[in-house]
């Protein structure tokens, strides 16, 4: 007699109970198959992810500590030098702030063309009991994560007046952690620093509840943590 023969005599099921159960348990075989490949998968993508964002992360995470904190614990990291000086203005003069804009940047050597091109006209202002004409003033600004160029003319003067701001290492750094000017590709770089985090908020998620069995802490922790984060961002926009 053989196994299954037995099995049926001495359980008194059906050769289709049998055949049910058999093809229950080879899905379920197959769906925890599926299960740990996927989480197999995910972990590895986890590390992988939080590996690229490693140094990019570190460097956000220090000058963000220098950021928050350098009004209350007044730390002398990110300081600058300034110097402030007028330029001729060249025959014949420029006849707009685009112009002017185009002719400092070949003037001064600068890289990139303005981040900022202002021109407000003339009007006229109060002095005392007398309204008195101001000429029009065309300003022009040049951002980099080292150096600032502020450029200011009064229409009807012989020069431009331009003052540099030279950052050190850490005001660099801290341009370069708000994006003060940065070029595309380092958008594009710190994008993807955003992207990780977000991945890796979701799959840290997701791999909790998959490999602790305290689910129910860690739902607490995750939704105690996005309520005090709407909380702060409502804070913010008040």
């Amino acid at each position: 007699m053989s196994t299954i023969d037995q099995f049926i005599k001495l359980n008194s099921v059906s050769p289709e109970e049998v055949a049910d159960k058999s093809l229950l348990d080879t899905k379920n075989r197959d769906a925890r198959s599926r299960r740990s490949v996927f989480l197999k998968w995910l972990r590895k993508t986890h590390g992988w992810i939080g590996l690229w964002g490693a140094a990019i992360g570190l460097l956000f995470g220090v000058t963000g500590i220098l950021l928050n904190h350098r009004t209350i614990l007044k730390i002398p990291a990110a300081q600058t030098q300034t110097t402030n000086l007028q330029i001729p203005m060249p025959t014949p003069a420029p006849a707009n702030a685009k112009a002017m804009a185009s002719w400092l940047q070949r003037e001064l050597v600068v890289d990139s063309p303005a981040s900022q091109v202002r021109s407000e006209p003339a009007k006229p202002v109060a002095w005392g009991d007398k309204t008195l004409q101001q000429p029009a003033q065309w300003s022009v600004t040049f951002k980099g994560t080292q150096v600032n160029l502020q450029a200011e003319h009064w229409v009807g003067n012989t020069f431009v007046s331009v003052k540099r701001n030279d950052q050190n290492v850490f005001g660099t750094l801290n341009n370069l952690h708000k994006g003060n000017g940065v070029g595309i590709p380092w958008v594009l770089l710190a994008d993807t620093l955003a992207g990780s985090i977000i991945f890796l908020s979701l799959t840290g998620v997701v791999l909790w509840t998959q490999f602790n069995r305290r689910r129910i802490i860690g739902f607490g922790i995750g939704l105690t943590s996005l309520t005090l984060l709407i909380i702060f961002v409502m804070q913010a926009f008040v």
